[in-house]
């Protein structure tokens, strides 16, 4: 390889003069340097390049693998909450000589379990009182009746809907008021 400092440069030339040609000799030396710094900064790149590749790889295997937990960590949840329910269920089941009060009163304790597990869970009732506007993303109209409510308001509620995190889990079938 030459010495640069035998390569003449823009600041030694004068102006309006043109550079001395290199010899094959000075072109081949420069060249030479050139390739390598070439070489050198696309074995850099793609080094970055690898490097960057494998981030994305684990970044998303790691997303993966969040995901995955998150789901299985949230069903547990969700059965850790019904668990004093089925208890419950149990409980009642194994007396013999309950009388109806005593099973109607554990019904609704049951049921209250029941509910206040669904509730932590983010499932929420859809009860919509009568004479409430009828909503078809809430709502699913099982007949039109004629009644003294206002038209396409709900009448009664035939089963209750249910909304998980804000999002329809099943719609309230009710019957709705018909035109007058």
């Amino acid at each position: 390889m030459t010495d640069h400092a035998s390569t003449p440069t823009p600041d030694d030339v004068p102006q309006g003069a043109a550079p001395a040609p290199l010899s094959e000799a000075e072109q081949l030396a420069q060249a030479q340097t050139d390739l390598a710094l070439l070489q050198a900064k696309s074995a850099d790149l793609a080094d970055q390049f690898l490097r960057a590749k494998a981030d994305a790889e684990n970044a998303r295997r790691r997303a993966e693998e969040e995901v995955s937990k998150a789901r299985k960590f949230a069903l547990e949840s969700f059965a850790d909450s019904l668990l004093p329910v089925a208890d419950s269920l149990e409980a009642g089941l194994a007396i013999k000589d309950a009388t109806v009060e005593q099973i109607n009163e554990g019904a609704q304790a049951t049921l209250r379990q029941l509910i206040a597990a669904l509730e932590r869970n983010k499932v929420i009732a859809i009860n919509p009182a009568a004479g409430t506007k009828f909503d078809p993303h809430h709502h699913q109209a099982i007949s039109v009746v004629p009644s003294e409510h206002e038209a396409n308001t709900v009448v009664a509620v035939l089963q209750k809907g249910y909304l998980i995190a804000e999002r329809v889990l099943r719609p309230a079938l009710v019957t709705v008021a018909a035109p007058k």
